[in-house]
């Protein structure tokens, strides 16, 4: 019995983001119908080394019948995401956030595979912007602002435009080197330009992806009809969006408790300046069908985005069964187990 272990460019190499969306849809979908488990994201706080860790558990199931699906048959999955934050990382030639994932037979308990939580992180990200993107931004949107030239913005242009026929991408950072790179990385492919903020915030699509604690786009700034994904703030007292923007829009979570303790509404929420009756509803129940999504009358709309145990699990579901059938990765006997073979999903 083998675990197979997954590097960044295996997982990069096994996660067709198509599949990736359509996972994380079904995950939300599955949540809304109460077909996951996850317990709250946990923290180990450790200022000495101004950093810390996260522990994401999850399993769902989905019903291959469902709509959003988009599987021919049922399926479930479990595993464990094991990540950090730590912010001197970058003095050390280390990323600031590195990560594990431990995914799982859900019937044995077998550890099918280990792989790099890091890239799996941003996959299943970008996937959810993606999600939302689909579901809320206008039909005909072609542009599409970031805000931060960070890793995440990368996949945040790669998954978008899977759902949307994204032509122009705006990028703005205060570092030019970043921006640079991203630029280079896309110009193939995207008619794509550094901007300021403001032309960034202007574009039909903005992803905003910086770990700022004071609001950096204004509410002047954003366009009539701008989809938003709030990506960066993960953390209590992160806020990239000013109040006024967050109460003048169509607001989609993707969980109460995370978005409210950590999320980009985490600090006019705790103010009171935005309450619960602010909040139009959660995504899975947009993609369910129990709220509508983009409607005629809507202006500008925000996801505000955490990151979710069960997106962890549905994208490592796609790259462990992509890399099987691609016989791609390390397997090795984690367990010792030897020859012990047993039936495994």
């Amino acid at each position: 019995m083998q675990t197979l272990l997954l590097d960044s460019d295996d997982v990069r190499a096994n996660a067709p983001l198509p599949a990736v969306i359509d996972a994380v849809e079904a995950a939300f979908g599955a949540d809304e119908r109460g077909d996951t488990q996850m317990p709250a994201k946990s923290y180990i706080d450790l200022p000495q080394y101004n950093g810390d860790f996260r522990s994401m558990p999850a399993y769902l199931s989905v019903d291959a019948d469902a709509p959003e699906a988009a599987a021919s048959e049922d399926w479930d999955a479990a595993g464990i995401k094991w990540i950090n934050v730590h912010t001197d990382n970058s003095e050390r030639g280390l990323p600031t956030v590195l990560g594990t994932m431990i995914y799982s037979d859900p019937e044995t308990a077998f550890p099918l595979a280990i792989m790099d939580g890091r890239e799996l992180t941003q996959l299943r990200t970008g996937a959810a912007a993606a999600v939302a993107t689909d579901h809320l931004a206008i039909a005909e949107a072609t542009s599409l602002g970031l805000v931060g030239a960070g890793v995440q913005s990368y996949t945040q242009l790669e998954a978008i435009s899977t759902v949307r026929p994204i032509e122009e991408a705006v990028v703005a950072d205060q570092r030019p080197d970043p921006v640079a790179d991203f630029i280079a990385h896309f110009e193939d492919r995207f008619d794509v330009r550094a901007g300021e903020i403001s032309d960034a915030a202007a574009c039909d699509v903005l992803s905003t992806v910086t770990p700022v604690e004071s609001p950096i786009v204004d509410r002047a700034d954003v366009g009539n009809h701008t989809h938003i994904n709030a990506i960066g703030a993960d953390a209590a007292g992160k806020h990239e969006l000013s109040d006024q923007i967050l109460l003048d829009a169509k607001l989609v979570i993707d969980d109460y408790e995370q978005t409210t303790h950590s999320g980009e509404i985490n600090v006019p929420y705790s103010a009171g300046t935005l309450t619960d009756s602010d909040i139009y509803g959660a995504l899975g129940e947009i993609v369910v069908g129990d709220k509508a999504g983009r409607e005629a009358a809507d202006g500008i709309t925000v996801f505000d985005s955490t990151g979710l145990a069960i997106q962890d699990v549905a994208a490592a579901r796609v790259v462990y069964t992509e890399a099987t059938e691609a016989d791609n990765g390390t397997a090795f006997d984690l367990l010792g187990l030897g020859d012990v073979e047993a039936s495994l999903r």
